[in-house]
């Protein structure tokens, strides 16, 4: 049996914007089977935006998969915008769009950013999940913030670590996040942009086990990286609007929850630590730590584990 991979490319059977107050207009596409077994997709970042391969995760025939880009990313207006955008927002969209899709419960997929938001949701409406599907688990702890932006990933890619600290003069470097912040909410925006690459080419070059040229090439797009960087940096300066070690603490509230873990040995963003401590507080959970993978899901094992999740949840 070789190692499962995404189902073909679809094409969005709806597609619109929902008007969720604030200024904001989410939009949402929805892919499959009309009232097969219901679905959400949340991407990560947070202002990553949803891709077309995403759709791809789930059997087409078996799944009626809602997608979404989360406020201020993707074909969400207001692009970049960092108004009434925080976790809690967000955790309300998903439940706006829950109604507007009619469906009582549906399984959450999230990875990367993507977890620590579906984490959030489960935890606060557990009745409305049916599965809950997490990859490159991150628990947005300060901790795991230091690690990636201030010192831990720079000991394993100490050139990329040089570009991305280059911007930032060095008596500012003790609080990487905070420099980069006044400069991705600068009013010149010459110096946003300049920041937002070198934030996102920063990430872009750590996500993977080996390199991937069309990944560092995505995220170093000036639209792509001004929402993800300024978005990112904004959420993670306020550590997510969450409480030290929140999702950890009230992982209790998902036991009833049928899931599955999967995550890469060699995550450098996300340390196995936290998906490891995860695992511990839900055991009811599937645990897949992958080998020889990092922290995209379009790595061979990581991409064979979350498929075969969705499919052996689509035969419930």
């Amino acid at each position: 049996m070789g190692l499962h991979t995404l189902y073909p490319a679809i094409e969005p059977y709806a597609t619109g914007h929902l008007d969720v107050g604030d200024g904001h207009a989410i939009y949402w596409e929805r892919c499959g089977t009309p009232g097969a077994r219901p679905a959400v997709f949340l991407h990560g970042g947070p202002g990553g935006g949803i891709s077309p391969s995403h759709r791809s995760l789930f059997d087409p025939e078996r799944y009626d998969v809602l997608l979404f880009d989360q406020r201020g990313c993707g074909q969400s207006t207001p692009h970049a915008g960092l108004e009434a955008n925080t976790t809690w927002h967000l955790v309300a969209d998903i439940e706006r769009l829950r109604e507007m899709a009619g469906v009582e419960k549906w399984q959450v997929f999230g990875g990367s950013w993507g977890s620590t938001l579906a984490l959030s949701y489960a935890e606060t409406h557990p009745g409305r999940v049916s599965e809950l599907i997490l990859r490159g688990v991150y628990t947005l702890t300060k901790p795991e913030l230091d690690w990636l932006y201030q010192f831990g990933v720079s000991e394993m890619f100490p050139d990329k670590w040089e570009a991305f600290v280059a911007p930032i003069p060095e008596n500012e470097r003790h609080e990487m996040m905070a420099a980069y912040y006044r400069r991705l909410t600068s009013d010149d925006r010459a110096t946003r942009i300049a920041a937002a690459k070198a934030w996102s080419t920063w990430e872009g070059g750590v996500i993977t086990l080996l390199p991937d040229p069309q990944l560092d090439n995505d995220f170093a797009q000036d639209a792509f990286a001004e929402a993800f960087a300024r978005i990112e940096c904004h959420y993670f300066v306020h550590a997510g609007w969450l409480e030290e070690g929140q999702l950890i603490r009230d992982a209790h509230r998902l036991r009833e929850i049928p899931g599955v873990i999967v995550h890469g040995r060699y995550d450098m963003p996300c340390p196995a630590k936290y998906a490891w401590a995860l695992h511990k507080a839900w055991p009811q959970a599937e645990f897949h730590l992958i080998e020889g993978a990092g922290h995209a899901y379009s790595e061979p094992g990581i991409l064979d584990r979350l498929i075969r999740a969705t499919d052996k949840f689509a035969e419930k």
